[in-house]
């Protein structure tokens, strides 16, 4: 794919997820290529149908995911670093607002698909678990309890906030979710919530 062809599909993709994040996956797909910068015939030549398009952008957000999450896992060597590190990449990804927003969306029984879903989750699975061993996060808090207040923080707040402060405050409440994280807050030695505990059953 030519330079300019490349940088026009990842325009398209990143706007297709934060359209789809802020007005839900029926929103226009012509705001899509307005917010991207091309022309609805250029969306349409790389994607299909509208399907194609939020199936491309959830390949993409994991695939980016993915390899956040092995850049962490390589060069932080403090173990709560690495954690944080990850989560505040998973924010500027929106991850975890486009793919709750995808989910049941599209065929559950995409190899592809699940394939990149299950390359993400060990990773995340692996930090958590290192910062357990080096108590550096409470072990009263699994893997699924922060994906899920991750989840939370990544909704756009509701009303007329400008998306600059709608990233700045979730940055900034992850900080602070961040510092409750940590070993000695814990209440007790009862396992969190794994993955598994609220994996949702639509996306496997």
């Amino acid at each position: 794919m030519r330079t300019d062809a490349r940088r026009n599909r990842e325009r398209v993709l990143t706007a297709a997820r934060d359209v789809f994040v802020e007005h839900g996956v029926t929103a226009p797909l012509d705001v899509v290529a307005k917010r991207a910068g091309v022309g609805i015939a250029t969306l349409y030549r790389r994607f299909p149908d509208r399907t194609a398009l939020m199936r491309a952008v959830a390949l993409d957000v994991l695939a980016r995911i993915a390899e956040e999450a092995r850049a962490a896992l390589t060069e932080e060597t403090d173990t709560f670093a690495c954690l944080a590190r990850y989560l505040h990449r998973s924010l500027d990804l929106r991850i975890a607002a486009v793919m709750p927003v995808l989910a049941g969306e599209l065929d559950e029984d995409d190899a592809e698909l699940r394939a990149a879903r299950d390359e993400v989750a060990p990773l995340f699975e692996s930090m958590v678990r290192a910062a357990h061993e080096a108590g550096t996060v409470r072990r009263d808090v699994g893997s699924g309890d922060i994906g899920l207040m991750v989840i939370r923080l990544a909704r756009p707040l509701p009303g007329a906030f400008t998306a600059e402060f709608d990233d700045e405050a979730a940055h900034r409440q992850l900080d602070i979710l961040l510092d409750g994280l940590r070993a000695e807050h814990a209440r007790d030695n009862a396992p969190g919530l794994s993955l598994e505990d609220v994996r949702d059953p639509r996306t496997g």
